[in-house]
């Protein structure tokens, strides 16, 4: 198998930002979020042989996510001849891991290059099956202020009226169902703790986010060093685009430092940065970051709970085709 990077970290912690940092390498193929793990096989399961028809299907889904993109109309069927060929170059037995090896080692190597970089965020639960499954993988665990974390996710609705035409409207509102502080705040303690297990692992690098915005070259060439690839300077030249503040500006390269901390200048809500730090406070201190003094008012804190009942309960029906079996994916978001 084709060597892999996985780039992976809780939602709006840089996990794209990192995989075009990467890509900008000459040897580096950064996909699209591939969402594999989780949404087309369900890793919870031991890899057990597939037929020749539903590998078909599966290479082809593949290919229409990243040829199309993640959120256009699927078309597996334009891709299955491509598929086929794929799949015919696959030594028995066939199974869902292999043909995402060989998926990823072809596409990479159609644009020129030697590795494939998954930047798919959720893949953070599946990082014990990534390093089993795949030994010549590395795996980099990018960390961000959960308080930055909760404030781009609360903006990250508007990513449509910021440059992100192609993003649907019906994500934008899931998006906005799915933003609640405790719901965002559990998901990132649960996101480290995933991480924060395997830290000592040969083949895992953790970076934070605003350690790569406030020394980019230092930290890319340590992330070089560590997935053994040369560093090139090319790889600080990435589009300042994705943001969930303000709008793109692809005409402008290089890390943004204002990026970090812009929790401190407002936008986030005395009751939103206590129930943040309160959850996740232990692993806010663990990572380096200070907890800051806030007084919000009891009743505020009471209607929190209260809405995180009802948005919870929407963001669960908005999001129920969005994985294999959401029992699985539910466990491992709550296991942390």
């Amino acid at each position: 198998m084709g060597r892999m990077i996985f780039v992976v970290g809780n939602s709006r912690s840089g996990t794209t930002m990192l995989g075009r940092v990467l890509g900008g390498h000459p040897e580096v193929f950064t996909f699209n979020e591939l969402h594999f793990f989780e949404q087309l096989w369900n890793a919870g399961r031991e890899p057990e042989p597939i037929g020749h028809k539903p590998a078909v299907t599966l290479a082809a889904n593949l290919l229409t996510i990243q040829r199309d993109g993640y959120f256009a109309k699927r078309n597996p069927g334009a891709y299955l001849d491509e598929a086929g060929t794929l799949v015919d170059a696959i030594a028995s037995p066939i199974t869902p891991p292999r043909v995402f090896a060989t998926f990823m080692e072809n596409e990479a190597a159609r644009h020129g290059k030697a590795i494939g970089c998954d930047q798919t965020p959720r893949n953070l639960y599946y990082l014990h099956e990534l390093l089993e499954l795949y030994p010549d993988a590395r795996a980099v665990v990018i960390v961000r202020d959960p308080r930055d974390v909760l404030l781009s996710q609360k903006n990250r609705w508007k990513r449509r009226r910021l440059g992100a035409e192609g993003t649907p409207r019906f994500n934008a509102l899931r998006t906005w169902a799915g933003y609640h502080p405790i719901t965002i705040s559990l998901l990132w303690r649960s996101g480290v703790r995933a991480g924060d297990r395997l830290a000592d692992h040969g083949r895992l690098t953790p970076v934070r986010f605003e350690d790569l915005l406030a020394e980019p070259e230092k930290q890319v060439r340590m992330l070089c060093d560590r997935l053994d690839i040369p560093f090139d300077p090319a790889m600080l030249e990435v589009p300042r685009i994705g943001s969930s503040h303000e709008t793109d500006r692809p005409t402008e390269t290089g890390l943004d430092p204002a990026a970090a901390g812009r929790w401190r200048h407002g936008g986030l809500t005395p009751t939103e940065i206590a129930v943040c730090q309160r959850i996740a406070g232990d692993g806010i201190t663990r990572h380096g970051y200070d907890i800051e003094k806030v007084s919000p008012p009891l009743g505020s804190l009471v209607f929190c709970r209260l809405t995180w009942v009802l948005k919870s309960g929407l963001a669960l029906v908005l999001n129920l085709r969005r994985s294999k079996s959401l029992v699985e994916a539910l466990r491992r978001r709550l296991g942390g």
